[in-house]
């Protein structure tokens, strides 16, 4: 029972440190002369390594907010699961950090489709995706399945 309890925490926190990562690392669309994520958009070829903004749009600020979305809700998760194991009744289910790790990664599902489909919009084809937006598709069925394990996972002695 406690490699098994071992083993959905290691899952949960490889999950949410996945999430962390891509949302604050500089490498969601790169290129041998630039970088860009969610917060700036970073460039070395007018001489030197500059960094602006990100560009403003609503779709940018979107995908930002479903990235800190689903950290939130996971880290709330996992919260969750600590005061349910110590306060909820033998034989109970863990619903609620269930259903919160699995709104985390329908944020971060979210947040990746929207980025994934403006994208190419205004970044030019020289570009490729960078670790911290694959990352991001990684952290969402971790974040899945170990909620949906918490929604099947049953408190014993």
């Amino acid at each position: 029972m406690l490699l098994l309890l071992l083993g959905i925490i290691l899952l949960h926190v490889a999950a949410l440190v996945l999430l962390f990562v891509s949302t604050i690392v500089s490498a969601w669309t790169v290129s041998p002369t630039s970088s860009s994520d969610l917060w700036t958009n970073c460039s070395t070829a007018i001489g030197g390594y500059h960094c602006e903004p990100a560009f403003t749009g609503e779709w940018i600020q979107a995908v930002q907010a479903l990235m800190i979305l689903s950290i939130i809700f996971s880290f709330l998760s996992l919260f969750l699961f600590f005061c349910q194991l110590f306060t909820l009744q033998k034989g109970g289910r863990f619903f609620l950090t269930g259903v919160f790790q699995i709104l985390a990664s329908l944020f971060v599902m979210s947040g990746a489709i929207i980025y994934t489909i403006m994208n190419p919009s205004w970044v030019p084809q020289t570009e490729a995706y960078g670790f911290a937006y694959i990352l991001a598709w990684v952290a969402f069925p971790l974040a899945l399945i170990s909620g949906l394990i918490y929604i099947i996972l049953r408190k014993r002695e």
